[in-house]
């Protein structure tokens, strides 16, 4: 479903803060960079804030983008980055569904917003992703549920560049501040989980060998 959205996307308009908020964004990256777990704060439309450095691992690899770069925006990384499939795992079903159902509800109530507009153009500039857009979201939404698009407590599956992670799933974890939501941003973890273990080879009962010529039902003489 990922396709190489064209043109370029409006610079986002940064927040004003001051210049104390200023210092508690400083602070607060630092908190982010002692999570273990790649964690990431955004915006209404989805521009990256802050990231920290297990983010950076997550997602480092992906390849240059004009438009979808992970650290950039990352609605527009999970939609058009051609190379997001190898990090997210069951890529269109778990993830681009819910983030296409995700930006439809923000549109409702940010659709003035241009930066919104560009990405909604590009949707509409693939033909699966707009019929997925126009038809499959809303048919999704009333058979799982409006609270299947909510991305806090979703699990969903990764593909860690790592390979003491590999093949493993994440849960989504949304914890935002009182200060960070005053600011319009939102924080989100992807908790992984460890990677099953394959389970020991089970050993084969011992076979107990019987005189010959009797039944294993049957009592011998000796019994």
């Amino acid at each position: 479903m990922a396709f190489q959205a064209g043109g370029q996307r409006p610079a986002p308009q940064p927040v004003p803060v001051s210049p104390e908020a200023q210092a508690y964004l400083q602070d607060y990256a630092m908190l982010l960079e002692a999570v273990s777990f790649p964690s990431f704060v955004v915006d209404h439309r989805w521009d990256v804030v802050l990231t920290n450095g297990a983010f950076t691992s997550l997602f480092g690899g992906a390849g240059p983008h004009p438009t979808a770069m992970p650290g950039d925006n990352f609605l527009r990384f999970v939609l058009f980055h051609p190379e997001a499939g190898a990090v997210l795992g069951d890529h269109e079903a778990r993830w681009c569904l819910p983030m296409l159902a995700q930006f439809a509800a923000t549109v409702e109530q940010w659709g003035h917003d241009p930066a919104l507009q560009a990405i909604r153009r590009d949707i509409a500039q693939d033909p699966i992703m707009e019929a997925a857009y126009r038809h499959g979201v809303p048919h999704w939404i009333r058979v799982a549920g409006p609270s299947a698009a909510e991305s806090d407590g979703a699990v969903r599956p990764l593909l860690h560049p790592d390979p003491r992670w590999g093949a493993t799933e994440c849960r989504v974890v949304e914890e935002t501040p009182a200060m960070l939501r005053e600011f319009g941003y939102t924080r989100f973890t992807l908790v992984l989980r460890e990677p099953p273990r394959p389970a020991p080879a089970r050993r084969r009962p011992r076979r107990v060998r019987r005189p010959a010529g009797h039944l294993s039902v049957v009592p011998t003489s000796e019994s």
